[in-house]
């Protein structure tokens, strides 16, 4: 795993979209598949999660057929990837015709062709190349260190990772149902034109061996060995972290800023595991999963999105992300004057 530090890539703005529709513990309880609140808090530290699929067809059906899901979802990833990608331009102070490439991402795009970035972009008015790339929960992650790595890039970029995934769940399957809910992001980035917040450092690894851990197949249900996939997920996450945390708190010393860390949005007790054994303040370590539950790709993003205001001058923010392939990916975030 080399890092990338030759190029900087510069984070003008990040938008994001959680549908309405609320699955709590609750939720899940009443669905009799085994499950109840202290069960879930105490494995995966999750209280709720959000869907694009209505709640009554959920209860009735338990989404057996991921084929009927398409069409009961209130929300397309073209629209969530829409609504997420217009927050974004207008936190950029951007308009459609500034963005010159459109990059999209994800667990469960909704067509094999066109892209998804071409349907979104089109939903956006935006007339600019357009393609995906697509690497499971650590898209985001492959995204940045691909356009880092990118010459002749347009002045903007638009990255979208619209993350529906409810739509793939077995709503039979406890240890699938208390994961995942729905949320996506958008984030404007340019190599050419500064901002406050620039992505210094990026690293790319996969080890396709375990290929076969984690899977959804066309037309099915998410699938995962659950365990093996932890260990790795803590594992990797660490490493990555590791890696970062010299320069970080290096320069946390000459800045004054802090160092914080927002991981792979895959459950709270890894997180937390991977955050103290990195000694991590806690109130360093940003997540959202305990709210809105494993939203993919989208994850990370999405806590960068909800706490942007809350990123001062001086900070280092390190990501860390993991995901089917298997693949991981870190970023290191300066922010303000080096």
């Amino acid at each position: 795993m080399e890092p990338n530090p030759s190029s900087c890539l510069y984070l003008h703005s990040i938008g994001h979209f959680h549908p309405e529709n609320v699955i709590d513990n609750r939720f899940l309880e009443s669905l009799d598949i085994g499950t109840n609140d202290e069960w879930i808090l105490e494995r995966v530290g999750i209280r709720s999660r959000r869907t694009v699929l209505p709640l009554d067809y959920i209860r009735r059906t338990r989404n057996a057929d991921v084929r009927a899901a398409a069409e009961a979802a209130l929300y397309s990833n073209v629209e969530t990837g829409r609504r997420a990608g217009q927050g974004a331009l207008e936190a950029a102070g951007l308009s459609p015709k500034d963005i010159g490439m459109v990059v999209a991402g994800g667990c469960t795009p909704e067509m094999l062709i066109p892209a998804e970035a071409c349907r979104i972009a089109a939903a956006l008015g935006i007339e600019a190349a357009a393609f995906d790339v697509n690497s499971a929960c650590s898209s985001f992650g492959v995204q940045m260190h691909l356009l880092a790595s990118m010459q002749r890039l347009p002045p903007y970029v638009l990255v979208v990772n619209p993350e529906n995934s409810t739509r793939v769940i077995d709503y039979r399957d406890r240890s699938s149902a208390v994961l995942w809910g729905d949320g996506t992001s958008a984030a404007v980035v340019s190599t050419q034109v500064p901002a406050r917040v620039r992505i210094v450092e990026t690293t790319l690894a996969s080890s396709p061996a375990g290929a076969g851990l984690v899977t959804v197949p066309l037309a099915g249900h998410f699938a995962q060995d659950g365990s093996a996939v932890q260990r790795f997920a803590i594992k990797t996450s660490q490493a990555c972290l590791e890696a970062m945390l010299p320069q970080a708190r290096s320069r946390a010393a000459r800045t004054g800023g802090r160092v914080l860390y927002v991981g792979h949005q895959a459950n709270l007790t890894m997180l937390e595991s991977v955050a103290r054994r990195a000694e991590i303040d806690p109130a360093c370590h940003w997540h959202n999963v305990a709210e809105f539950g494993n939203t993919g790709a989208a994850g990370a993003p999405t806590v960068l999105s909800q706490r942007w205001s809350d990123i001062k001058d001086g900070d280092t923010v390190l990501i860390a992300v993991v995901g089917s392939g298997l693949t991981w990916a870190s970023l290191r975030i300066e922010v303000g004057a080096a």
